[in-house]
């Protein structure tokens, strides 16, 4: 007996379709993932299937076992559709601190569903939502159940998610990419937990996600999405060994490949520090509060040099210390201990730091929220001429904005009107590309690097790292690279920092760090990646 039978899905707006003829089935206790690169229309599939697809038109079958009978979700009335969501299925949302609603506590959020789908009472739902939250893992459920998203971790935030969608016990869980703006180690830890929850009631898991990896360590059987249609299905072993269709194969050799050139032993150093020390201040509660602040230090003896031409990978999970280091070497919060970017400091006169600033450029970790929505591409390209080289004229200005959209490999000719476009018209692969040429625009010598493909699926992160590794060639740009994911740093890093809890455990060049790990702690992140 089939749980879910979906049956020539399409989905399409204003004519145009983004699911086209798709059908697969899942069994009670199945878990079956979709995979595809982004845009192939996965997520549109199970926000179809629960009525979501706001604006879409949709046809097609998808039946579905509910304690009354086989009913078709896509004929379902919005009223009968309503009492289906979040009690015989239920969705964990891709981002939890957009999905959560940041005015109530996870507690209170828990207890709506149990209050709506299962009838209880308010003193019965407040129980048994710190029930919850203790079988996701969250310790010390009775305190942490008061707390608001913004207090927790992300890692805690995608629990609380999940708590929340197995509040009414589902028979099916649409999982929309839950990991994916996870460190390795906690993604281990939601992907054991899925299993285990999935296990405990018996329930069917749709995992949607581009992460080739977690399908191989989770899923049952898998279905490739390409464009809008299923290529090509089946248990994840066949699938995964012996791949039958070109774009299966094609995802499956996407993995990021090394490609750096030995530094040159004259390139001069760009960044040195030794006993970096980067701390904030935190309210001491009760009275002493009042007269004195406890410190919070987020990194501690940090010593490391960075040279012309070379990448320094920063790894470790959430929390490590890994944004923190970036920040001071940044110049965007104070610092302790001796720290020289081009033999200089950051705070000693404004027209230093200036100067500084040209020279040293960030790419952030999602570039739909660092690109404003309000300026156009060549607005947002185009902002940092107008600060650090304020002689050019207009017509300079925007033959130096196309050129380096060009090096990215955006042009009017691909993307007509280019310069006049917004970022909410861009793929995120695109996206970063324009964050990438915002930052390359003003001529600098160092990037700073902060988790730059992490909400990329494989083949564009693979396409955003080759990208990288030629500007590096070409420019001979050195770079600071943040991240937790190993393989980006196997592929781009001439050296590796391993940081846990503020502290440095190890460090040294790559291939040694990677191979011959001597901390415990460097081979837990490196077996959660294999």
């Amino acid at each position: 007996m089939m749980l879910l039978s979906v049956d020539n899905l399409r989905v399409s707006f204003a004519g145009h379709a983004v699911v086209n003829g798709v059908s697969f089935n899942i069994k009670p206790g199945e878990k079956l993932a979709l995979v595809g690169e982004s845009g192939s229309g996965k997520t549109m599939c199970a926000m179809s299937l629960l009525g979501l697809a706001q604006g879409a038109s949709v046809s097609g079958h998808a039946w579905f076992e509910t304690d009354s009978g086989r009913a078709d979700l896509l004929a379902m009335p919005p009223q009968k559709m309503q009492a289906i969501r979040g009690k015989d299925i239920a969705m964990v949302f891709q981002e939890p601190m957009s999905a959560l609603n940041p005015l109530f506590t996870i507690g209170e959020q828990i207890a709506e569903v149990l209050e709506l789908k299962m009838g209880l009472s308010p003193m019965e739902a407040a129980q048994a939502a710190i029930d919850l939250i203790a079988d996701t893992g969250i310790a010390n459920p009775s305190h942490r159940v008061n707390a608001y998203p913004h207090q927790l971790s992300g890692g805690q935030r995608q629990r609380a998610m999940i708590a929340m969608a197995l509040a009414a016990r589902p028979k099916l869980l649409l999982a929309d990419e839950p990991t994916t703006a996870l460190d390795v180690t906690v993604r281990r830890q939601i992907l054991d937990l899925l299993g285990s929850l999935q296990v405990k009631y018996n329930m069917a898991v749709l995992l949607i996600t581009h992460d080739l990896h977690l399908v191989r360590s989770f899923a049952d059987r898998v279905a490739v999405m390409e464009q809008g249609r299923i290529v090509e299905q089946g248990v994840v072993a066949d699938v995964f060994t012996k791949p039958q269709h070109a774009y299966t194969r094609r995802l499956l050799a996407s993995a990021p490949s090394r490609d750096i050139q030995p530094i040159q032993l004259s390139a001069p150093v760009l960044v040195s520090a030794a006993g970096l020390r980067v701390s904030y201040p935190v309210a001491t509660p009760g009275l002493r509060g009042w007269f004195a602040k406890a410190v919070f230090t987020a990194v501690e003896g940090a010593s490391f040099s960075l040279a012309a031409g070379q990448t320094l990978g920063i790894v470790g999970e959430s929390g490590s210390g890994k944004t923190s280091l970036a920040l001071a070497v940044l110049g965007l919060h104070p610092s302790e201990g001796n720290l020289r970017l081009w033999g200089r400091g950051w705070g000693q006169a404004k027209s230093v730091d200036l100067a500084l600033r040209k020279d040293i450029q960030v790419v952030f970790q999602d570039p739909f929220s660092s690109l404003s929505p309000r300026l156009t591409i060549g607005e947002i390209v185009g902002e940092g001429l107008l600060i650090h080289a304020p002689s050019l004229s207009a017509a300079q200005r925007q033959s130096e904005v196309l050129q380096t959209l060009a090096e990215v490999g955006m042009t009017d000719a691909q993307f007509p009107g280019l310069l006049q476009r917004y970022p909410h018209q861009f793929s995120g692969g695109q996206r970063q590309r324009i964050a990438i040429a915002r930052a390359l625009v003003v001529a600098p010598k160092l990037l700073v690097l902060d988790e730059p493909t992490s909400a990329l699926d494989m083949t564009m992160a693979q396409q955003v790292l080759g990208l990288l590794q030629r500007l590096q060639h070409g420019r001979g740009l050195a770079y600071l690279l943040i991240t937790h994911d190993v393989a980006v740093v196997r592929a781009m890093a001439h050296d590796v920092i391993v940081m846990r809890d503020g502290r440095v455990l190890e460090q040294g060049p790559a291939d040694q760090v990677f191979h011959r790990p001597t901390q415990e702690y460097t081979q837990i992140l490196l077996a959660a990646t294999q």
